[in-house]
């Protein structure tokens, strides 16, 4: 069962088993506008939590994108390097940033469901 949680920052993390899928939040596209450009991480990074990992940059401004847990970047969306406006149109789904191995699962205990994560952004 895959379970979806937040962090303040505005990325969204499904969590499947020891794996985490990364990418932003549709409010945090919302924010940004147009993206045009995505810079991710390499593939076997090691990341540590709130760490920089990936850059997003829209037509108003470039953004770091956060890991939200402390592990090592296990895949990478190649789709989105190739078409940065899938962020646009999809940003919680086909517009995932990067999969990253969650080193320590205590880090999860701070983040935001998705009740949580509205309130947060009302």
């Amino acid at each position: 069962m895959t379970t979806t949680l937040y962090t303040s920052d505005h990325e969204w993390l499904a969590i499947d088993g020891d794996v985490a899928t990364v990418g932003i939040t549709d409010y945090a596209q919302s924010q940004l506008g147009d993206v045009v450009f995505v810079e991710l991480p390499k593939i076997g990074r090691t990341l540590k939590k709130a760490e920089a990992a990936a850059v997003v940059e829209s037509v108003k401004a470039a953004s770091d994108i956060y890991a939200p847990v402390t592990g090592e970047v296990t895949e990478i969306n190649d789709a989105l390097a190739a078409e940065p406006a899938l962020v646009n149109s999809d940003a919680q789904g086909a517009a995932w940033f990067f999969k990253i191995k969650v080193a320590d699962k205590s880090e999860l205990g701070g983040l935001m469901d998705d009740t949580a994560y509205k309130a947060h952004t009302a």
